[in-house]
């Protein structure tokens, strides 16, 4: 016979949840997440503890989506949901709409307000910024020796700049005292010599992507002062592009990401091999004006040869191509001792790493180049001189001289004037003939 007083398990897991969704219905609550669970299906399913209990949650696969801030074990949160009962196996359970960060707001605060406090001491201004080096040799890392940071950084650094030596000083990046152990690497490699450190060109600090609380290591003053007291050009790379921290406000470059940083501190090896290859073109195409141009004036001056006197035909060009040749030889050796000074500059920055082979190569091109044209300049320079003497022998021939040596004469009258007819002379009038060896001087009868 059934009791009245008595009621199926069912019903009274189900007043019990109908008791809970009433009386407490939504609610925000505060712990720490433990055995989180993620589902295939995308839902959420883990525990929120404090020290004196704990309760069962899930969230939902709409919400979790939506979700800001994506829980996960350790994390102190604050959660608002509703409080229910999962009848199929008679659990209380918080069922999770929203997800915060507990203890976002004072961590905001705190970050604004050391933000101001150095600020107004000063140590943003970009008066204090040192310049990042345009080749360093030796790039300092100071980041967890674990982190997948390290790894982006060491591949970008590989790809850009085979020749720069990565260094790291594996630090703590996130934790409890964290910051105190990336000030001291700071320290330590700002006085590298007393510390017995290898000296870096540039440091790179920093670590990948995580929430406020993970990435507050490097908002605490500690660090911020560290870098802006460093010796060393310090650029901060923590966490994604929307990310900002107080060490990024003070290091000497912000760089949005770990990546990013190795590509903002190094060239590119290739594009400085695009740059040599348009220096040696320019040259080129320098030397190769100036000939055409001194070719140009020579054909000139051959055209104008036969309408001058001997004298200036002989002395003009000669003064014009030793000018010419002088020309050719200063430019051809200043555009040379230029790019030569500029390649062994690059050389001896880069005297110990592997891409001398490649500037030496150039060099020994270069070298090739300046011989060659030194070659052709000769060549034409002396094709010029022999044409200028056939020249000059073709004028003896066809000159006034030559027919004197033939035994003509001219004559003149006193006053200079080229007899060419006798109706011109008068009697008594001196004429002064002028024969190969001299002058005789007559007089008209």
């Amino acid at each position: 016979m059934p009791d009245a007083k008595t009621i199926s398990v069912t019903r009274l897991v189900r007043k019990m949840r109908n008791l809970l969704e009433i009386e407490l219905g939504e609610v925000w609550v505060e712990g720490e997440v433990s055995n989180m669970r993620r589902q295939a299906s995308g839902h959420l399913y883990f525990t929120l503890k404090d020290d004196g209990a704990q309760m069962s949650c899930v969230m939902f696969r709409g919400n979790a989506s939506r979700a800001k801030v994506q829980p996960d074990n350790g994390m102190q949160v604050k959660l608002f949901g509703e409080v229910s009962v999962y009848e199929a196996r008679g659990s209380v359970q918080l069922i999770v709409r929203q997800v915060e960060s507990a203890g976002e707001g004072e961590l905001q605060a705190k970050f604004e307000a050391l933000k101001k406090k150095l600020d107004a001491e000063g140590l943003f201004s970009n008066e204090l910024k040192k310049p990042i080096p345009s080749f360093p040799r030796k790039v300092g890392l100071i980041t967890s020796g674990t982190g997948a940071a390290l790894q982006d950084m060491l591949n970008v650094l590989g790809r850009r700049a085979p020749w720069v030596q990565p260094v790291l000083y594996p630090v703590q990046v996130q934790g409890v005292g964290a910051e105190q152990g990336i000030a001291h690497a700071i320290d330590q490699w700002s006085q590298w010599q007393e510390n017995n450190l290898p000296e870096v060109d540039v440091l790179i600090v920093g670590r990948g992507g995580g929430s406020l609380e993970d990435l507050w290591n490097f908002n605490e003053e500690v660090v911020a002062r560290a870098i802006a007291a460093c010796s060393i050009p310090v650029v901060s790379a923590v966490g994604h592009e929307i990310d900002f921290t107080i060490a990024d406000f003070v290091a000497d470059m912000r760089a949005p990401t770990p990546s990013a940083a190795a590509e903002l501190v190094v060239p590119d090896g290739e594009d400085l091999l695009r740059k040599l290859q348009r220096y040696g073109a320019g040259m080129s195409r320098v030397v190769e004006s100036e000939v055409r141009r001194y070719e140009t004036q020579l054909s000139g001056m051959r055209r104008g040869a036969l309408s001058m006197s001997v004298e200036r035909v002989l002395r003009e060009p000669m003064l014009r191509l030793l000018q010419a040749g002088k020309d050719i030889d200063d430019a051809m050796v200043q555009q040379l001792t230029e790019r030569v000074q500029k390649l062994q500059l690059m050389k001896q920055r880069y005297a110990t790493l592997h891409p001398e082979n490649l500037i030496d190569g150039r060099l020994e091109k270069v070298a090739h180049k300046k011989q060659l044209l030194n070659n052709v300049m000769a060549n034409k320079l002396e094709r010029i001189e022999r044409q200028l003497q056939r020249q000059k022998s073709l004028l003896r021939a066809l000159g006034p001289d030559s027919a004197f040596e033939r035994g003509f004469s001219v004559s003149m009258t006193k006053n200079g004037e080229l007899v060419r007819s006798a109706d011109q002379l008068a009697k008594g009038e001196v004429l002064v003939t002028k024969l190969r060896d001299g002058e005789i001087e007559s007089e008209v009868c």
